[in-house]
């Protein structure tokens, strides 16, 4: 019957009638009765479409399960309507719902809708079920401000975007069952301020892909701090959301660190290029200089020379460094003068070597010029790297280590496999067209993006038909590592290392073709960038530097492609999926003759053999999911440059064979007619000497005067000299111009090459046109043009080149922007665009109504995020500014803005902020601040940035009560004052790195102060210190580059020692390195009394750090051999005692060591484990090379939370004892006696044990003890270094049966290796618990520490472990990454010898 009903079509009489009798209404009275239901329900079938509503209007809920419907109608006569349900049905739209106004719950769930629409009318919906349809997209819920619950688990949705922010009331959501991968897509929930419950991860639904990885719990907690449930679970406890509130700020803590040695690095990087710079400059310049000083000596013989001696003026060429036609003659001061007088000819001669003296000018400025392009090229490259290493430690703390790039070293396999790939893919005759022989390998970085792996295994994994040998043999068969270079108009770099490759649709969108483009060849993949930079290049004529190859350096993309089908490419048809039906990929083969051609889609190419391996192929994959990138090298070309007949590298290493025969050619031109004697210097001046020298009989009458290559410090004779015009004082020793005042006719003057440190005292010369100091030590541009502003009106051209300025970048807009009349600026004429740029940058360097307009924001809450940034920086980026184009002003807009970033915009002075009464984040970085000013109104500020300005004192900070966060890096302050920093209770981060500060007095006031930068001053003795003491909160310290360093001996264990605190000192996490000593305890050697002084005595007594302490005391004598002793340096956590001859552990008094979690003592004589008693936090113990035969019943008895064991090269035969260690992961255990097989089998005790190694062991020598061990451990997951797979496992477990392994199922065999490059992660399947990390229990882990890890692992320990390797190598930081199976690993740097085909040796090259 059921069948014959769904066959024929039902009339709507039919429907009604079984609609009615499936609610017990009569269908007689429907007329009369119909308008009295509120409620109606059908379920499962007998109701295809909806009809019969009409006679319903006062329904309120109506439910419809499990019917044919495939479209909403009929409810216009249903005007109350609270309630709907549609499920189960056959919806492939949402509509029909226009007249439903009063509809609060919407349940339409599977079902087969594709997109949310049609809902912009039902402004009171509260609750939305959308779950089980085909959404891709969170829109079209924008006026849905009542919405409480929304339901969209089991869709298609890849991205949350910003769908969601209009609803705020948004207390519930569910989006498990979909396809997000990212935790940038769980960042912006945060924005729900009334969100409580959030499923990512039902037990319904598949967890999303961001549910399998590390630290989901956490990340989510952090961001969204006021959920009551996450996936079901409950995390309303306080200590939960404790725990990841502690979790975030010690990540951000470690890795604000990192950001700071990348800084740092850089500052040595740029310090070094400035001494080699000045190497490098010091012949050029003194060759400059005596060559200068010879042309302006015949400058000043040629002015001297008597009218019948000169030519006519219409013959003499218009020298720019020549004075405008002298009036009077020379004094006779020489007999060269006489010489030059008598000579007809002189003027020529003085000509011609004037001309060939400039020549030889030009060729050493070239040189200058080369030196300098040659510092900023090196300069850029440093700082470009610096940039990339910041935004690669920002992605890995924003994806919560999720995203790791790990820099490799030669020792590393992957590493050497990576470099021999780019090599045997480099042939220089396909670049023989660019003059490029060679390629060097600058750095390699492994990329571990645990999201993008996933999707890409997952992907394969949907693809096999069957888990068989054969379908993994095909699949191998199909992967390539190809190469990948960016678009070089586009930076897309880092979004490919965050979120893959685009998709085709994305690459259309751009104007692309609809398919990746990837190559085994270099130069096929690196062609369009070579040619666009060169195209590049020939457009930009102006740049004349020494690297004239502009694509010079380079780096590309290393990826894992699956190529699967793949059809060869066809001209004229367009690179798009459609038309080519079922494949993958398309390749072509490519020719070394038509290279040329490969950037073109219609270029035509001779095809190989596919299996040829010497074939050059490029492939376009249409699915980006199939792309894995897993490296990025940076490369150099070598190339040859025979356009110039000396190279700056071999300017730069000293090694320039032309340097000798360029100073005998300045010789020569020196030795040129005439050869003008050296003559007296003045020293100082008087009227007689002024009228001798400028050759006249009255000082009114004087209108030119050089009195160049004297030794004059001070010339206020000349204030009498109204008439003069042309004045020249260069080569002398002046520091200051105050003498030049008052001139009213000075129309040019020359004071190149003395001393001059500012331009104050220069007034009164309103003719001034011309004006030379270049050559001197001017340093602040600013201040310099403000003087020249107000005192030289009519300035038209100013050579200020080769002074030290301190922002030498901004020194030209700085200029131009005050000089508004300038034509000529250094030499170079000011174009008209540039002198209106600069008028403009002028303009807004004033903090106006425009410009607080543009930078101030009214946000009232930080935001919570992990980025490195200022709270102001983050709120500028992350939010608009409040006030729109044209919109009025209130008249309190001043007083609501609570964010202010008024970065690198040119500020000389904190004016118009006194309204600003609620501001609690500024920034004012890389201006040209001087004094804090203006900020008495701000009485609220919490954070304060003040980087690189030139601020000298502290004062005007002293109302500043709220501040928390204050910066003041690289500005000029001399000294911390107390009265300032006592006035800020609540600060607890402090920044003044890079200043003068000399001493560390007045930091003991600032008593809350938990993280101090105070690294690169003029810190340089001990005593400093102590005014640290009183900062009990203090957990990092830096003093990196202070004198005090180099010159304390023992400085870090004198610092540990004092500051008991502290957890991080110079980058560095608190260890101690003791290794190759003879240390027999943590305390100092105990003389005996008679050996000590009355004084000596009396200060064994005092209580002070421990010392004096080490006899308990009488009352506690029997408490035990640590109970009763104090503990020491409670915040060292790693000490370093390895090769010191220790033979007994319990003299050391370790347990003293309460928060120790690293102790290594390799390389002694010790016999015993023991004196560990104490050391509950303990982590890692490396107890390798010792003398150890066997485990005592205590020996760790304590050791609860030891994570990894050495006890590798010791004479272990029995492995007892073990079962205190119910955490441990590692055991090595390579290198003892241990004989019997049995011995393994007591590691059972050990439910944590995930590697293990007995390499070196009798019993590792039976062939069959592998397949033994793992078949007894069966949680363990490495086996002396090679990790166990499914297939060995079950493999053992047939053997262990006595099943032949030919029986075994299909399934169970599983790719263990990957192909081409080594250290690849294996595929797995779903089901194996490599695929990713799940946490059984829930969010409630985060009680058990600070961050959630799979089996309770302490991130922190790796953390330290990581800081206790570098201090240990002094290789680059290290970081901490994620197996597939969740579980931690440390990628760290050693050093290596010099390998000739990398640089560095190999080694990571600095940041």
């Amino acid at each position: 019957m059921w069948q014959s009903e769904e066959q024929k079509d039902p009339t709507d009489e039919q429907v009604v009638q079984k609609l009615c009798t499936a609610n017990g209404v009569s269908c007689e009275r429907i007329t009369k009765e119909g308008s009295t239901i509120r409620s109606l329900e059908m379920f499962f079938s007998g109701f295809p479409r909806m009809v019969g509503l009409s006679f319903f209007p006062g329904l309120c809920q109506l439910t419809i399960v499990d019917q044919k419907i495939e479209h909403i109608e009929g409810l216009e006569y249903c005007p109350l309507l609270q309630e709907l349900w549609v499920v189960q049905c056959q919806l492939t739209e949402i509509s029909g719902l226009q007249n439903c106004l009063q509809l609060e719950k919407l349940y339409l769930y599977e079902n087969r809708i594709c997109e949310i629409k049609n809902l912009e009318l039902h402004v009171n919906l509260e609750l939305l079920w959308l779950n089980n349809n085909c959404i891709t997209k969170i829109q079209g819920l924008n006026t849905l401000q009542k919405l409480k619950e929304l339901n969209l688990a089991d869709n298609n949705i890849e991205k949350i975007g910003h769908g969601l922010h209009p609803n705020a009331s948004l207390q519930s959501l569910n989006l498990s069952g979909n396809k997000i991968r990212s935790f940038k897509e769980l960042t912006v929930l945060s924005n729900l301020p009334c969100l409580r419950e959030l499923v990512l991860k039902d037990r319904m639904s598949t967890p999303n892909p961001v549910c399998l990885l590390c630290n989901y719990d956490t990340h989510i907690l952090y961001h969204m701090p006021d959920l009551q449930r996450l996936d079901n679970y409950d995390v309303s406890s306080r200590q939960v959301k404790e725990a990841a509130e502690s979790a975030a700020m010690k990540k951000m803590m470690y890795y604000n660190m990192r950001v700071r040695t990348a800084q740092r690095n850089l500052t040595e990087t740029q310090m070094s290029l400035i001494e080699k710079k000045k190497a490098l400059l010091q012949l050029p310049e003194e060759r400059i200089r005596i060559l200068s000083h010879a042309l302006k000596s015949l400058e000043r013989e040629l002015s001297m020379l008597p009218d019948s001696c000169k030519r006519p003026p219409c013959m003499l060429e218009e020298k720019p460094a020549a004075p405008p036609h002298p009036e009077e003659g020379s004094p006779k001061r020489s007999d060269s003068t006489t010489d030059v007088i008598q000579d007809p000819a002189m003027e020529q001669k003085i000509l011609f070597k004037m001309e060939a003296l400039r020549e030889r000018l030009t060729l050493w400025t070239r040189r200058l010029d080369e030196v300098e392009a040659w510092y900023k090229q090196n300069l850029a490259l440093a700082t470009n790297r610096k940039e990339y290493v910041v935004q690669f430690l920002s992605m890995e703390l924003e994806s919560v280590g999720n995203i790791r790039l790990e820099e490799g070293c030669s020792t590393d396999l992957w590493f050497t496999s990576c470099c021999d790939l780019l090599l045997s893919c480099f042939s220089p005759s396909d670049y023989k067209i660019w003059g490029i022989t060679d390629i060097k390998i600058e750095r390699v970085i492994r990329i571990h993006n645990s999201a993008l792996r996933l999707r890409f295994e997952d992907k394969l994994l949907r693809l096999l038909p069957g888990r068989d040998s054969v379908s993994h043999r095909n699949y191998r068969s199909k992967l390539e590592y190809l190469f990948y270079i960016t678009d070089p108009e586009k930076e897309e770099t880092l979004c490919i290392l965050e979120e893959g490759f685009k998709t085709a649709e994305q690459l259309k969108a751009l104007g692309r073709e609809g398919a990746i483009p990837l190559s085994n060849s270099l130069s096929v993949t690196d062609q369009c960038r070579i040619e666009y930079a060169l195209r590049q290049a020939s457009h930009d004529d102006s740049k004349q530097n020494a690297n004239t190859i502009s694509f010079r350096s380079g780096q590309v993309i290393v990826s894992k492609v699956f190529v699967g089908k793949s059809m060869p490419f066809r001209d004229g048809e367009p690179l798009d999926r459609s038309s080519y039906d079922g494949a993958n990929s398309v390749y072509r083969n490519v020719d070394t003759k038509h290279r040329s051609a490969m950037c073109e889609a219609s270029s035509q190419s001779i095809r190989t053999h596919p299996e040829n391996n010497t074939c050059r192929r490029q492939w376009f994959v249409f699915d980006h999911e199939f792309i894995l990138p897993e490296y990025l090298i940076y490369f150099e070309y070598i190339t040859e440059d025979k356009k110039q007949p000396h190279t700056l590298s071999s300017l730069c290493t000293g090694r320039d064979t032309t340097l000798p025969d360029e100073i005998i050619l300045d010789n020569s031109t020196l030795n040129i007619e005439p050869v003008l004697k050296p003559v007296p210097k003045l020293l100082s001046l008087n009227d007689k000497i002024l009228l001798n020298v400028a050759r006249a009989n009255v000082l009114c009458m004087i209108t030119v005067l050089n009195l160049h290559g004297n030794s004059l410090r001070k010339i206020k004779e000349i204030s009498s000299l109204l008439a003069l015009r042309h004045l020249t004082i260069s080569f002398n020793e002046f520091t200051r111009l105050d003498d030049i005042c008052h001139l009213p006719k000075l129309e040019f003057l020359d004071s190149s090459y003395n001393h001059l440190v500012t331009l104050k005292g220069l007034s009164g010369l309103k003719r001034l046109k011309q004006l030379n100091v270049c050559w001197n030590k001017l340093t602040k541009a600013r201040d310099d043009t403000a003087v020249l502003c107000k005192h030289t009106p009519a300035l038209l051209k100013l050579d200020a080149r080769y002074n030290p300025w301190e922002k030498p970048e901004a020194v030209r807009m700085t200029i131009l922007a005050r000089l508004t009349s300038l034509t000529h600026l250094d030499g170079v004429l000011v174009a008209e665009e540039e002198a209106a740029e600069a008028v403009q940058m002028a303009a807004w360097s004033k903090i106006t109504q425009a410009s607080l307009l543009a930078h101030a924001r009214t946000n009232s809450d930080r935001p919570r995020s992990l980025r490195l940034l200022s709270t102001a920086h983050l709120l500028y980026r992350l939010s608009a500014a409040p006030w729109g184009p044209g919109r009025e002003l209130d008249p309190d807009w001043t007083a609501k803005i609570t964010t202010l970033n008024l970065d690198n915009q040119n500020i000389s002075k904190l004016i118009n902020l006194d309204k600003l009464v609620s501001l609690r984040w500024a920034s004012f970085n890389d201006n040209s601040i001087s004094k804090v000013e203006g900020l008495g109104s701000c009485l609220k500020l919490e954070e304060l940035f003040f980087n690189n300005n030139s601020i000298s004192t502290l004062k005007g900070l002293a109302k500043l009560h709220c501040l928390n966060k204050l910066s003041l890096d690289g500005n000029l302050l001399p000294d911390l004052d107390p009265s300032v920093l006592e006035q800020m209770p609540n600060l607890c981060f402090l920044s003044v790195e890079n200043n003068r500060i000399t001493s560390l007095y007045g930091i003991h006031r600032v008593r809350p102060l938990l993280e101090l930068y105070i690294g690169s001053n003029l810190i340089s003795t001990s005593r400093d210190i102590y005014y640290l003491k009183g900062l009990a909160n203090l957990l990092i310290l830096d003093l990196y580059g202070n004198p005090l360093v180099e010159k304390l001996e023992n400085y870090r264990i004198y610092v540990v020692f004092h500051l008991s605190s502290l957890k991080a000192l110079d980058g560095y996490a608190v260890a101690l390195s003791l290794n190759y000593n003879h240390i027999e305890s943590i305390l100092p050697r105990q003389r005996t009394q008679t050996h000590l002084t009355h004084r000596q005595i009396l200060y064994s007594k005092v209580h002070s750090s421990g010392y004096g302490q080490q006899r308990p005391p009488k009352s506690n004598r029997d408490a035990g051999p640590t109970g009763s002793l104090e503990t020491l340096m409670e915040s060292l956590e790693v000490l370093h005692l390895s090769h010191n001859g220790i033979s007994n552990m319990a003299n050391l008094q370790l347990s003293r060591l309460t928060n120790l979690k690293a102790l290594l003592l390799q390389g002694n004589e010790i016999s015993q484990v023991e004196g560990l008693e104490g050391l509950h936090q303990l982590r890692e113990l490396v107890l390798d090379k010792n003398r150890i035969k066997g485990l005592a019943k205590n020996s760790f008895t304590a050791q609860t939370v030891l994570l990894e064991l050495h006890l590798a090269g010791n004479r272990i035969r029995e492995l007892n004892h073990l079962n205190p260690l119910i955490m441990l992961h590692k055991l090595f255990l390579g290198m003892n006696k241990l004989q019997d097989i049995a011995e393994l089998d007591k590691l059972k005790v050990l439910p944590s044990l995930k590697e293990l190694s007995i390499v070196g062991n009798l019993v590792a020598q039976n062939s069959r003890h592998r397949p033994t061990v793992v078949l007894l451990l069966s949680q363990l997951q490495i086996l002396d270094g090679v990790m166990i797979t499914l297939e060995e496992r079950t493999r053992a477990e047939l053997r262990a049966a006595d099943i032949p392994p030919s029986s075994q199922h299909p399934g169970a065999s599983l790719l263990t290796t990957e192909v081409n490059l080594p250290g690849l992660l294996p595929l797995v399947p779903h089901n194996s618990t490599l695929r990713g990390m799940t946490i059984s229990g829930g969010p409630q882990n985060l009680m058990h520490g600070h961050d959630i890890l799979p089996s309770n692992v302490d991130e922190d320990f790796y953390t330290y472990k990581s800081f206790r390797h570098v201090r240990r190598t002094g290789s680059t930081l290290p970081t901490t990454g994620v197996l597939s199976d969740g579980n931690r690993v440390i990628m760290t740097f050693t050093k290596q010898q010099q390998d000739s085909r990398f640089p560095n040796g190999g080694k990571p090259p600095p940041m």
